[in-house]
């Protein structure tokens, strides 16, 4: 049984960093999905590949794949250049603009 262990990217649908700090363990499928000949939905007999386990840390998912005897594939997170603007949020408010306003 093989799993991934790794730290979710923010979504795209917010600027803020929710629900990406914590650790998720994921199990790899170990049969391929195949469709439905009536219906045509993709299914899988391997339900472990629907289990993702959250952890507050990277040594909790490490310990438990341990404890449990899970090959775990540990994936380190990128980091994030951030972008900070010398007066925020505000300057796009300024008075002092020399350019055109172009809203």
């Amino acid at each position: 049984m093989r799993a991934r262990i790794y730290q979710p990217a923010k979504t795209a649908m917010q600027s803020g960093t929710g629900k990406s700090k914590g650790w998720v363990l994921e199990f790899a499928p170990d049969t391929e999905r195949e469709v439905d000949p009536l219906m045509g939905w993709t299914s899988s007999g391997d339900t472990q590949s629907q289990v993702k386990l959250r952890f507050d840390s990277r040594d909790a998912a490490v310990a438990y794949a341990q404890a449990h005897g899970i090959e775990a594939d540990l994936s380190e997170p990128q980091t994030r250049k951030y972008n900070l603007r010398a007066n925020g949020y505000g300057e796009n408010f300024a008075t002092n603009r020399r350019g055109a306003w172009t809203h």
